[in-house]
């Protein structure tokens, strides 16, 4: 299948949708997700365009793995919490609801509960204080 250009990720790579931005480099992009599970829930995206990991080069593999790495270590600080979760899906069969390959990163506490994800969209001023958190962290 051919890459879906008009996907949200690729529109706000190309400065078409708004996002909140918590960090970015000439590969990768990470930002909060307007439908958090959890405060914090923040997204690793590669700018290369692909809709599954499987379709980056080894290069963009890398450079995502490396921020996808880097922001995971600012949440856990960021949000004094004991763990990350990563997650990510390929695929409309493993739930991949976006055709961009990304990764999500959601501070976690034993106990703590996960809201459903696309529940509720969060205006960019309510995600804002959970991405200076993770920015003061980097």
């Amino acid at each position: 299948m051919a890459y879906d250009t008009n996907n949200v990720f690729a529109k706000i790579l190309r400065g078409e949708l708004p996002c909140v931005k918590v960090y970015e480099d000439e590969h990768t992009l990470a930002l909060m997700d307007i439908m958090p599970s959890v405060e914090g829930h923040t997204l690793v995206i590669p700018k290369a365009p692909a809709e599954e990991i499987g379709d980056l080069s080894a290069e963009d593999v890398s450079a995502l793995m490396l921020t996808v790495q880097k922001i995971a270590r600012a949440v856990k600080r960021g949000f004094n919490c004991s763990g990350v979760m990563l997650v990510q899906l390929n695929g409309a069969g493993a739930g991949q609801s976006i055709p961009h390959v990304h990764f999500h990163i959601l501070p976690r506490e034993t106990g703590l509960e996960l809201e459903l994800h696309g529940r509720a969209i969060r205006k960019p001023e309510e995600l804002e204080p959970s991405a200076a958190k993770i920015r003061a962290a980097l």
